[in-house]
């Protein structure tokens, strides 16, 4: 007597649990800094001012969206006039879960800070976006990154250009010493050091170069990661990195156009 053979069931397949955190919990958004940390680490999404490691905006922007909290751009206005690039940028953030905006940032961006007299009115227009982006997160989530081993303070929002002196600001020669009395062979004196102090002071890359690097990093290949860390280290550039900046961004241009030519083929 034969006995009928059952059909091997078939695998059920299990849809991956979407990880998410509560703010209203503790627990859970310890666990977040620590889950935070690993990611911020392995991006490299920070910037070192002064011995200190602050949080570049896509590192909060990972923070928020674990929360189930988005940003929303509600307006970028121009304030600009005759002698300055300047906008105003504000940014809500939206809690996906409840439906309501739970934070929101301002902030403002100007060609006349320090370090930017050279960005293009895009660049400035995007930095102001990006910072209000990055205060919004930080009214809400300092602490959280604060839990993670960070500087609780946005990178986009630091001043650390211009900090190293420049030639102008290099002692003058003793007053003594020039006086109209001094033989011809002392005042030729104070003349080696301050020849030298130039010679061996960096030569910062030109407006040009600025130019040319803000221009490479509007092309759609480069990244938004790739553009925010040049743009934050463009004023610390010397000619020669400024250079060698332009042709590794015109290399990596280059390679990935004719990728994406090759796998489109």
């Amino acid at each position: 007597m034969s006995q009928a053979v059952k059909a091997p069931k078939e695998p059920t397949t299990r849809k991956p649990k979407v990880e998410s955190y509560d703010l209203s919990h503790s627990d859970e958004t310890l666990h977040l800094a620590t889950d935070l940390a690993k990611f911020i680490k392995e991006n490299k999404l920070t910037t070192n001012v002064q011995g200190k490691e602050f949080v570049n905006v896509e590192g909060w922007q990972y923070a928020g969206s674990r929360l189930g909290i988005v940003p929303v751009v509600e307006h970028v206005i121009n304030v600009s006039n005759d002698q300055e690039i300047k906008y105003q940028a504000k940014v809500n953030l939206f809690d996906l879960k409840s439906g309501q905006t739970v934070g929101a940032g301002f902030a403002v961006c100007s060609s006349k800070e320090q370090g930017k007299k050279f960005y293009q009115e895009f660049a400035i227009m995007s930095m102001a976006q990006t910072r209000a982006i990055g205060k919004a997160y930080r009214n809400i989530l300092a602490w959280i990154i604060r839990a993670a081993g960070y500087e609780p303070t946005p990178a986009e929002e630091m001043d650390y250009g211009g900090n190293t002196p420049t030639v102008a600001e290099t002692p003058a020669a003793p007053a003594p010493q020039a006086a109209p009395v001094a033989p011809v062979a002392m005042k030729a004196v104070p003349a080696e050091p301050t020849a030298a102090a130039e010679s061996s002071a960096p030569a910062y890359a030109s407006a040009s170069q600025k130019e040319e690097i803000i221009r490479l990093l509007n092309h759609p290949v480069v990244t938004r990661a790739e553009k925010t860390k040049m743009l934050l280290n463009i004023n610390r550039l010397d000619e020669e990195r400024a250079t060698q900046a332009i042709a590794k961004l015109k290399k990596a241009i280059d390679e990935r156009e004719n990728g994406q030519t090759a796998a489109a083929a």
